[in-house]
Formats: C-alpha cells, structure tokens, sequence
C-alpha cells in the first residue's frame, strides 16, 4: 500500500492528485504545520531526516523530492497513460518540467515569500523602517524582476501547445501546478497572463484534482 505522508498547503497536495489520476488505492497520513513557524511537525523527521513533505513509502521503499515521487509512481503504475516512454523527445521536455518546476520556478518565489515576511514581520521601532525598505528594495530589485521574467517564458511556452509536455494532459502538468498557483497567489500571475490563468482553471475543473482536494484537506499558498 502506497502510504502518503501529507503537509498542509504543501506540495505534497501534487501527489495526492497523481494518485487520483491513477486511480490508485493509498493510505493518507496527516500533518499540520506550526502556526506560527509554518513548519512542518517534528514527526516528520521519524519518516525522513529532513522532516518535509511530500514523502511517500511503498513497501520498503521512503521516497521524497516531489519530481522523484512523480516520476516513480508514473512509471511503476501509469502505464505510459500519463509519462511518456524512456528515451522519446517528449519524455525528456516532460523531464525538463519536472526539474524546471522546483529548480528554477520555485526559487523566486521561496524568496518573495520570505522578503514578504520580513517586510511585515514584529521589529523594533528603529529597525523596523530598515527592515522593511531592504526588504522593498530586494523585491524591486530582484525577485519582482525574476517573477516576472518566468511568467513570460511560462505564457510563452503554453502558446506552443495546451499543455506542458505536449498536447495532451502529463505528470508535467501536475508538477507544475504548484509552481503556477504560487504566482497566482503572490507572484504576479494575473489577467495579463491569458494562457497561464486558463491552464490553472483546465488543472482546476479536473474530476482528480478536486478529489485530491478533499483528500487532503484546506489548500492556500498565501
């Protein structure tokens, strides 16, 4: 039994909906963040060392890394329905979303998150506006740019075909979901991005994504 060890408002939520798609059986563990830290419960370390989610165990194997967990459970029990075969162009541009969705989508975005943070967070009074212009000017400066950057290429590539790997629906499309919906969350993915916000409403509308969600449970990424 494929056993999911879930976060709240993780990306753990990708893999509930993989296995969705599937229509494969599997046991769901829960666990909450800190409210105040929002990170992960210390329970999780006792499932891996580095105590974060997505994690799952099949038998006597632990896997985490979300694109590793995709692409394993796609290639044992997809059938070739939702990853192409080993060796084929469009298993490598599949590939290269899996990778582009953590490596180089999810970095900006970490960082608005944390300079958000900063920018808001409780300081004393005489280093509070220090605080938070560095924070502005980091924004300004770098992440808003690099955001901004990615949402062109991501507009770019979805006029090529609907779909991420191709034309048809792919674990690529589920890996990047994550990254998609944190720009619309906080990274500036809005009305000016027609083919990115209508690729989020095609994920949203799927029978399997919204089980997933029941599954597991409240999803924001504020």
């Amino acid at each position: 039994m494929i056993i999911v060890h879930h976060l709240n408002n993780s990306r753990s939520q990708r893999i509930l909906w993989l296995l969705e798609e599937l229509g494969l059986p599997y046991e769901l563990k829960h666990y909450r963040r800190d409210p105040k830290t929002m990170l992960a419960p210390p329970a999780l370390r006792a499932i891996h060392p580095l105590g974060k989610s997505p994690v799952v165990t099949d038998g006597e194997l632990t896997l985490a890394e979300s694109g590793a967990i995709v692409e394993y459970l796609a290639d044992r029990y997809g059938a070739g329905t939702l990853i192409p075969a080993h060796g084929t162009p469009e298993r490598l541009r599949c590939n290269y979303w899996l990778h582009y969705a953590e490596g180089s989508a999810m970095p900006p975005l970490l960082l608005k998150l944390v300079f958000r943070r900063v920018e808001n967070a409780p300081a004393p009074f005489f280093m509070k506006p220090m605080a938070k212009a560095i924070a502005r000017k980091v924004q300004r400066s770098f992440v808003d740019p690099q955001l901004k950057l990615h949402l062109d290429y991501l507009e770019g590539e979805l006029g090529k075909s609907e779909w991420f790997g191709g034309e048809g629906f792919s674990v690529a499309d589920i890996q990047m979901s994550f990254p998609l919906e944190a720009f619309a969350a906080r990274g500036g993915l809005d009305e000016h991005y027609p083919r990115l916000c209508a690729f989020l409403q095609r994920i949203h509308a799927r029978p399997a994504y919204r089980q997933a969600l029941q599954q597991g449970g409240e999803y924001r990424l504020g």
